[in-house]
């Protein structure tokens, strides 16, 4: 298939068959993510599904169990160019975006001249690893905000564009927050999903340390290229959805907002400002990926409820009260998820 292909232009049995091979392509990329990262299926499910969508991942946990290795095992397995940022308090925006330095040229007659240069930063590759994006000040976090919503970055008055596919995982230790910065909404709003990355069981923990500790190396082999990755992006977005489900996400969202006409009472006493839009967008694109991953021709309720904590979670703010009585947000998400009914009719 060539390069920019119009998958409109292909027929049901074309398609069908770009959707067996998603399918078979997806398997063969988690397997491959599988041989060097123990256990956390969950999670890499979720930063594929972030991946294929075109959305950006942010990654919760403490230091050491596993976050920079999955993101370094997915670039590998997708032939991707990978970028890593360390955040720190010192770090300034052209640190990620690049900057423009003075370079001497030669000239064809002789003689140099001196002209601006573009010098692009680390935020310049398919795959970035936005290392404890949490340690940099506010100045610093916004210059992700332009590259992950526009794919672009402006230095000097002139906009440059991020390679494609381009994707962002980033990751925060909830535990250390001493010389942290708390997220801004609008850039926590930016990620797909947020994924809570727990700890290894007692098997999991054995297996890390015989693939550790015996002078084992598993190797990853590539499976995918960007040209792939772009077409099954594209193939995500046509799978279809119902009416009814969109809805679904829809009210769930809507569920979400203090006092709305959705809202459950655990929203209303709990939840300080809802989620946007953005969670609604999320939602039905994921449904739509987890239905054609498992060999479905459209996306249902189910899948909704399956992914709306990691959509979600982020993109609610809670009061006080919440705190006092040791309410989390993911609680306030599984109640709405319960309470909502499946099917409304319209008004």
């Amino acid at each position: 298939m060539a390069s920019g292909t119009d998958l409109t232009r292909l027929s049901d049995a074309e398609l069908d068959e770009l959707r067996r091979k998603f399918q078979a392509d997806y398997v063969a990329v988690r397997d491959q993510i599988g041989r060097v990262v123990v256990g956390n299926k969950s999670i890499i499910d979720g930063v594929l599904v972030c991946l294929f969508t075109g959305g950006h991942a942010l990654l919760e946990g403490v230091p050491g169990i596993g976050k920079t290795l999955l993101i370094r095992s997915l670039a590998q397995a997708l032939s991707l160019d990978f970028g890593r940022v360390q955040f720190t308090p010192d770090l300034m925006p052209a640190d990620i975006t690049g900057t423009t330095i003075v370079t001497e040229v030669e000239r064809a007659g002789g003689g140099v001249s001196r002209e601006f240069t573009f010098q692009p930063g680390p935020i310049f590759a398919q795959i970035v690893l936005a290392d404890e994006i949490n340690r940099a000040t506010p100045k610093t976090q916004s210059a992700m905000l332009e590259a992950m919503q526009e794919r672009s970055v402006t230095v000097a008055g002139e906009s440059h564009r991020l390679p494609a596919p381009f994707f962002v995982m980033a990751t925060q230790n909830p535990i250390e927050q001493e010389g942290t910065y708390p997220l801004p909404e609008a850039q926590l709003d930016r990620f797909f999903f947020k994924l809570v990355v727990g700890y290894a069981s007692r098997d999991e923990m054995s297996e890390i340390l015989v693939r550790t500790t015996r002078g084992e190396a598993p190797t990853i082999e590539p499976v995918l290229d960007a040209e792939s990755i772009l077409k099954y992006q594209q193939l995500v977005r046509m799978v279809a959805i119902a009416d009814h489900v969109q809805d679904y996400a829809v009210r769930l969202v809507l569920a979400t907002h203090p006092k709305g006409e959705f809202a459950t009472p655990m929203v209303n006493k709990y939840v300080e400002v809802g989620a946007s839009p953005r969670a609604a967008q999320a939602m039905v694109l994921a449904a739509k990926c987890r239905a054609v991953i498992s060999g479905r021709p459209a996306a249902g309720v189910e899948d909704i409820q399956k992914i709306a904590k990691m959509a979600l979670r982020h993109r609610i703010l809670t009061n006080f009260e919440s705190d006092a009585d040791g309410i989390s947000t993911d609680q306030i998400i599984d109640n709405a998820v319960s309470t909502i009914p499946r099917e409304m009719a319209t008004a």
